[in-house]
């Protein structure tokens, strides 16, 4: 197949465009490198089947001169990260709004099948878990700025949707806390890749708040293989899916997971999340996806143990991280 794959230079995207080259796919990437990292594709380079564009999705005339050529897209160009969200929140809703209108806007012109990559930040702060994928979705006041991330992927699945209702072949995947080789050690707000860092380093481990709000993370592998069920399964086009594994852990336990794998001898410290996020930040106490509808829809299950994903982890950061 022909793919696209839109911030394809990402730690996702890199391993989603590693996973499509594998299969035998011949392989688009577009990404502006705002976030994503050309050593994430460097390997690619040179591949008959692999190209990469340095360029931005809102680039319409760029969108009209690849889609059609395509058989599929992938959409995971977007700002991510809750603190760069935080620190410019018109370019965040910019990139992901106008952003995924532009791309979906294509792939109907042109008929092309598409995965919009979402998040379990959909949910917001809603107390009932496991989260399904038709749940009620809790925010706060639309004057907390960290709310916009939340909003702005949701008017991205939105619009899926509604081409979806138009007989588009569009199917969503939400992710939550994916980790993994690759993933930044600037963090976009990833609470493995800063215990990694500063693990390795042997910085003080930061723990925001009291460490007892508690996620669910998914290794790289795991997020690859839903969302490649997601553009081939049949069950797939129209739907939302959590991509996720349900075990969950606290923040706590990871920190101390981490301290312990990469045999550190730092102090786990306990910030405000003020000191990090500035005043009037809002954090969820729990994340937990439910699985049932991706393994009934798409027979995804996730496979990695969070222990044997933070080793492998921390083995890839440990060789590329500065410490």
């Amino acid at each position: 197949m022909r793919v696209l794959v839109t911030g394809g230079a990402g730690y996702i995207g890199s391993h989603l465009a590693d996973a499509l080259i594998k299969r035998g796919d011949e392989v688009l990437v577009i990404d502006n490198l705002s976030t994503g990292r050309f050593e994430n594709i460097r390997h690619l380079q040179g591949h008959p089947g692999f190209r990469f564009i340095n360029d931005t999705i809102l680039n319409e005339s760029l969108l009209e001169r690849m889609i059609p050529s395509r058989d599929l897209v992938f959409h995971l160009a977007a700002a991510v990260g809750v603190r760069n969200v935080l620190k410019d929140p018109l370019a965040a809703i910019n990139t992901n709004v106008r952003g995924t209108e532009a791309v979906l806007d294509h792939a109907f012109r042109y008929w092309k099948r598409i995965v919009i990559a979402s998040t379990s930040e959909i949910y917001g702060k809603a107390s009932h878990v496991p989260f399904r994928e038709d749940d009620d979705r809790v925010l706060g006041s639309t004057a907390v700025t960290r709310w916009s991330y939340s909003m702005s992927k949701a008017i991205d699945e939105h619009f899926a949707f509604a081409y979806a209702a138009k007989g588009l072949p569009v199917s969503i995947v939400r992710y939550f806390n994916s980790y993994g080789p690759r993933i930044d050690e600037r963090g976009y707000g990833s609470v493995v890749a800063n215990f990694a860092r500063q693990a390795l380093r042997g910085d003080p481990i930061t723990v925001h708040g009291d460490g007892n709000q508690s996620r669910c993370f998914t290794f790289i592998s795991d997020t690859v293989a839903g969302t490649l069920l997601a553009g081939e399964a049949d069950g797939a086009i129209g739907e939302a899916f959590n991509i996720g594994n349900p075990s969950e852990t606290t923040v706590l336990e990871l920190a101390k997971t981490m301290k312990r794998l990469a045999r550190s001898k730092s102090a786990i410290q306990f910030v405000p999340y003020e000191a990090y996020y500035g005043t009037g930040f809002e954090d969820t106490r729990r994340r937990v996806p439910a699985v049932d509808k991706a393994k009934r829809l798409l027979g995804f299950t996730p496979k990695v143990r969070l222990e044997a994903g933070l080793a492998k982890t921390l083995a890839w950061c440990r060789a590329h991280y500065r410490h």
